[in-house]
């Protein structure tokens, strides 16, 4: 299969990195025959530094791993896409995907999608927090090689915190913006953290939903000053 690949004049393919389990679009970066021969070989992405005309293997410094899952090549054969479950941050600035400056998003169609959903006429998933709540929980009694949940488990409190106030502060940034797709992805990312820190700490969704019960907070919320 690799005869049939088409790299340019530089001996590049573009590669499309995508997150296995969210497909998510993670970073577009560049190989040449020695580079997927090693990430083929290492299972690990390796890629070739169009700028510093060198092969590297993402996570070599960082320790953000990629484990590829699959590598597919498009119908002319001249681009790539590989999908890794990740050990940690795919972005060298920390975030998770290095796609996160919104040019454009269609604001219509997330509320035509809403409306479809609403009348019937699209099928909707009855997964709540709940259930996500128990498949992180999940992950933590039994772990997963390459998991994001284990990495950060493995790293501590001290790095899930960090994720949410990095994920609090992209919220606050996409609703600023009034950007109702982002603060959307933005408010998604922070509510996964938030369980992560929760499962860390043994805090319970019921617990939670109690406690907001117990001050009947849409009308009497009132902030406490401190804990006794």
């Amino acid at each position: 299969m690799l005869d049939k690949l088409k790299f340019d004049k530089y001996g590049l393919i573009p590669a499309v990195v995508q997150d296995f389990y969210t497909k998510e679009v993670l970073t577009v970066a560049y190989m040449n025959r020695e580079s997927l021969e090693i990430t083929l070989k290492e299972k690990k992405t390796c890629f070739f530094s169009r700028s510093r005309q060198q092969l590297w293997r993402k996570g070599e410094t960082s320790g953000n791993y990629q484990h590829v899952v699959s590598i597919a090549a498009d119908c002319d054969c001249d681009a790539l896409t590989v999908q890794v479950i990740k050990d940690g941050p795919a972005c060298h600035l920390g975030t998770e995907s290095c796609f996160r400056n919104v040019l454009y998003a269609d604001e219509t169609a997330g509320k035509i999608k809403e409306e479809a959903a609403s009348s019937g006429n699209v099928e909707t998933t009855s997964f709540g927090i709940s259930d996500l709540y128990a498949l992180i929980a999940d992950r933590k009694a039994n772990p997963k090689a390459g998991s994001y949940t284990n990495y950060l488990f493995e790293k501590g409190r001290e790095k899930i915190l960090k994720k949410v106030g990095e994920e609090c502060t992209e919220t606050v940034i996409g609703a600023m913006k009034d950007s109702r797709e982002e603060t959307i992805f933005e408010i998604s990312d922070l509510t996964y953290h938030v369980l992560v820190l929760m499962i860390e700490m043994g805090i319970s969704v019921g617990d939670i939903l109690a406690q907001l019960e117990s001050r009947h907070v849409v009308d009497k919320k009132v902030k406490q000053e401190a804990l006794q």
